[in-house]
């Protein structure tokens, strides 16, 4: 699978040789919902926490004698028929995390980078190794490429890092990182070259 190789200007500058098990595969679009589910639910933070009977402050005293009261029998006013009482069955803190299989997981990267090269919002571009100081200029080269938002994949530097950090449509991360969830969560990819032979022996 040959795809152009294009520089910050949007120029043809090569052509570099795909794996066709990496960037065309089959779409299996369940495994794709079933990653991000996971790598949503290792995000929550599970703090949430409701007062159970055994936390709430208060008397440990029985409220009243348990026969001819003529009223229902009651052993504690931290009971959560009172006010003020505990909450029954609340949320306590937990982690949310669930396992998922590393072939899964592997498979459905291939499935996104897939999806993205056949929909065309897949661009290779030579390198980033160019002198960029300016947040401005780094949006002159973004608006060469007609996209919405952009996923830059590369090993990059300081320099990169800190002209797209005020760049709302404008994410980086290292080939080591690439992740489903980042990868549908914007509408292009840009790999370089070194960042494809990276995941070439990643994923085969």
């Amino acid at each position: 699978m040959e795809c152009k190789i294009v520089n910050l200007f949007n120029d043809h500058v090569g052509v570099i040789d795909l794996n066709p098990l990496i960037f065309s595969v089959e779409r299996k679009l369940h495994l794709l919902h079933d990653v991000v589910k996971w790598q949503l639910a290792k995000r929550r933070t599970g703090t949430h926490k409701v007062k159970i009977i055994s936390d709430v402050s208060g008397t440990t005293a029985k409220p009243h004698s348990q026969k001819r009261t003529g009223r229902a029998r009651q052993g504690s006013l931290r009971s959560p028929q009172f006010r003020g009482g505990g909450v029954i069955f609340g949320p306590v803190v937990r982690s949310h995390a669930h396992s998922i299989n590393k072939k899964v997981r592997k498979i459905a990267l291939k499935v996104a980078l897939s999806l993205k090269y056949l929909d065309n919002q897949l661009i290779i571009v030579d390198n980033f190794n160019i002198d960029i100081t300016k947040t401005s200029e780094m949006c002159k080269y973004i608006s060469n490429f007609k996209f919405s938002s952009f996923l830059i994949v590369d090993h990059y530097n300081d320099s990169l890092l800190r002209v797209t950090n005020n760049l709302s449509n404008v994410d980086l991360i290292k080939p080591v990182g690439l992740n489903v969830f980042d990868i549908l969560n914007h509408e292009c990819i840009m790999l370089t070259s070194g960042a494809v032979k990276f995941l070439e022996e990643r994923l085969l």
